[in-house]
């Protein structure tokens, strides 16, 4: 069992800035994967904060580990 727990950062235009549609999965801004929570959420304030005064903009950190390995939310 790995201790690694990799992270997504990712964003693109949503349809509503109260949701996760986006509305051009062709043209998402894959930012990078992470291997911990805090480098992800660097990486993910850093695109944020550039796009703050866009409403439509959102970017978003995905717990990869919790998908790679369900068993684990389990324990």
């Amino acid at each position: 069992m790995s201790n690694q727990k990799l992270h997504l950062v990712m964003g693109g235009r949503v349809s509503d800035p109260q949701t996760l549609e986006f509305t051009d999965l062709a043209s998402l801004d894959l930012v990078g994967v992470y291997a911990t929570y805090a480098e992800a959420e660097e990486a993910w304030r850093d695109k944020a904060q550039r796009t703050v005064d866009d409403a439509e903009m959102r970017y978003v950190v995905v717990h990869l580990h919790r998908l790679l390995e369900p068993e684990q939310l389990k324990r």
